[in-house]
């Protein structure tokens, strides 16, 4: 009796524990494999050495024209994919691109890395790369006419003279001072203002000059000019110019060709090396502008120049002449960055509706941190539907579209306030500073949310953004299996 009690017992022990690890322990796979090499996909040797070739020299045209590292990881990928390798690893950092072809245990691997020295926003170059990687991955031709094809879109002239994109660079100094309640001499000053910046720094930067120094000598400028408007001020003509326009003008110049939404979207989007390295150089360069200003205006302060700020806000001015003035900053942008036709006329549309909705939300009682984010937001969902309507890259639209946002007369405000006043500068300039840093930071935030949104809906819809698999990285890497 005692023994068969023990053998009932036992039996029920064994069911008990049987059931708990079906109830603890999976039954399907890992849904997140390791990803390892499996098997041989079949590409001879020379032809994967010459498709490595190809879809490392389009990762690097598209890092170099400014493309997220996302983008830069899955179209390499996928140009390897449509021919037909599959054992692909795709690391990128901010300077450098490196693919490796993992042939098997028992074969070499082909692993080949470039570093990028110079990256500029090259709309027009960057839109001829993704539709050549389209048409690649469409229709795979030969792997040395698709070099050639490479070659012929690298190698290709930019669509506008050196002169045009001074003047559009003015127009975006122009414009801003519009946005900030300028009158019409002011206006003209910072055009020729910007205009001279853009070709100083053109000129220093083939001169060889590190982009530190010729950020500093870009925000000097219009700094100096500030101060002549001032000494000059006892004539009739400048008794209404507002100076410190000038300055804030220029701020937005010099900070529209920097990739803090870049570093943001890398960030977000699990890419912490190339991210770092892009937040550091907007840290640089927003430092030599700083530099720049802060030199000037300390020799003023000593001299006795009497500078000060404009009392005149964005609230001052009216709706309609901000959101014109606001769609002249992006359209202009996007010319100074090689984009042509209707991807101008599209982001000046969406500058105009970005600054109408930073109104709108502000007029609710919003900050102006958490007003330019819901702004940046609400553009940035919309852009990546439009974009793919009139196919134009997103990226170009977003990042014409945020420029009016930039709190350039914010940033002046605090370096003025730091140089100028001695005993409660210090305090006030770092609070003003701060307040500007989080307005960025709203915008980058902002602006990728409603990035990723607009990917998610286009990819629930079933018309838009395809992913290579597993591409989505925990780690500054991409990879096909």
């Amino acid at each position: 009796m005692r023994r068969a009690f023990r053998a009932g017992a036992r039996h029920t022990g064994q069911v008990v524990a049987e059931q708990t690890v079906r109830a603890v322990r999976p039954s399907a796979p890992p849904t997140d494999p390791i990803p390892v090499w499996t098997s041989p996909d079949g590409v001879d040797r020379a032809t994967a050495k010459a498709v490595v070739d190809l879809a490392l020299r389009v990762g690097v045209a598209l890092l170099a024209t400014g493309a997220p590292a996302r983008e830069v990881v899955s179209r390499t990928l996928r140009v390897a994919r449509a021919y037909g390798l599959r054992s692909i690893h795709v690391d990128v950092t901010f300077s450098s691109l490196t693919v490796s072809y993992h042939r098997g245990p028992t074969s070499d691997p082909m692993t080949v890395m470039r570093v990028v020295r110079h990256r500029s926003q090259d709309f027009t170059r960057y839109q001829r790369l993704r539709d050549l990687v389209e048409s690649l991955v469409a229709q795979p031709i030969d792997v040395d006419r698709a070099r050639l094809r490479l070659d012929s879109v690298i190698q290709a002239h930019h669509p506008y003279r050196r002169w045009i994109v001074s003047t559009a660079t003015g127009g975006i100094g122009a414009s801003a001072a519009a946005l900030l309640g300028g009158g019409p001499l002011i206006v003209l000053l910072t055009f020729l203002t910007s205009v001279a910046i853009a070709s100083l720094q053109y000129q220093l930067t083939r001169a060889g000059f590190a982009p530190f120094f010729t950020q500093a000598v870009g925000a000097a400028v219009p700094t100096l000019v500030a101060v002549g408007v001032v000494v000059l001020r006892r004539d009739l003509v400048l008794l209404s110019v507002s100076p410190s326009l000038v300055v804030a003008a220029g701020i937005v110049v010099l900070l529209s060709g920097l990739s803090f939404v870049g570093a943001a979207q890398d960030a977000i989007e699990g890419y912490y090396v190339t991210a770092g390295g892009r937040l550091t150089e907007v840290i640089v360069l927003t430092v030599g502008m700083i530099a720049g200003i802060v030199a000037v205006l300390a020799v003023a302060h000593r001299v006795g120049v009497p500078m000060t700020i404009s009392t005149r806000t964005m609230g001052d001015v009216d709706t309609i002449v901000q959101v014109l003035a606001a769609a002249g900053v992006a359209a202009s942008f996007a010319v100074s960055s090689y984009a042509v036709g209707r991807a101008v006329l599209v982001c000046g549309l969406a500058g105009g509706a970005a600054l109408l909705l930073l109104v709108a939300v502000t007029s609710i009682g919003a900050g102006r941190p958490s007003a330019s984010a819901a702004a940046a937001l609400l553009v940035g969902f919309p852009a990546q539907v439009v974009a793919r309507r009139v196919r134009i890259p997103a990226l170009v639209v977003t990042t014409a579209a945020i420029l009016p946002l930039v709190p350039g007369r914010s940033v002046y405000q605090g370096v003025f306030q730091l140089v100028t006043n001695t005993e409660t500068g210090l305090a006030e300039g770092l609070a003003t500073l701060f307040d500007a840093a989080s307005v960025g930071i709203g915008i980058a935030a902002g602006v990728s949310m409603g990035t990723s949104l607009g990917r998610m809906a286009l990819t629930r819809s079933g018309r838009g953004y395809s992913r290579v698999s597993g591409q989505g990285p925990t780690s500054n890497a991409g990879q096909v299996r």
